[in-house]
């Protein structure tokens, strides 16, 4: 027979507002795992940014009578465009050979909780054919 509430309380078996050990770990793991996933959609997001950044130079540079010095500085304009801040570290370079200019992104995006979450390395290469002058 289930004892009243009454009778609990006077044994001492009182458990209203009592946070358990296990529910502080818990929350705090699933902050956790929110962080993760959040840090994960920002790298795929600054991914695309690069992409992009890496397209754009290669196209700007194909133009005919364009320089390289052109081509980096639009990817660099982009790339300030849309994820300015403390969030990677991207190096850009072109080169141009006969008919084709190529842009390269070398990029380290830095994991937000550092020891759990890994920095993410990567190269993104782009190309253009150039446009000759008439």
């Amino acid at each position: 027979m289930p004892m009243p509430r009454a009778r609990a309380r006077e044994r001492g078996s009182d458990e209203g507002g009592m946070t358990t050990v296990q529910y502080v770990a818990a929350t705090g793991l699933s902050l956790v795992v929110f962080v993760m996933l959040a840090n994960l959609i920002v790298f795929l997001y600054a991914r695309g940014v690069v992409r992009a950044a890496v397209d754009e130079a290669a196209r700007t540079g194909g133009r005919a009578g364009a320089t390289t010095a052109e081509c980096e500085a639009r990817a660099r304009d982009v790339v300030d465009d849309l994820a300015g801040g403390g969030l990677a570290e991207i190096r850009v370079s072109c080169e141009a050979a006969e008919a084709v200019m190529r842009s390269r992104a070398e990029v380290t995006l830095f994991g937000w909780l550092p020891g759990i979450v890994p920095d993410w390395s990567f190269t993104l290469t782009g190309q253009s054919v150039k446009e000759r002058e008439r």
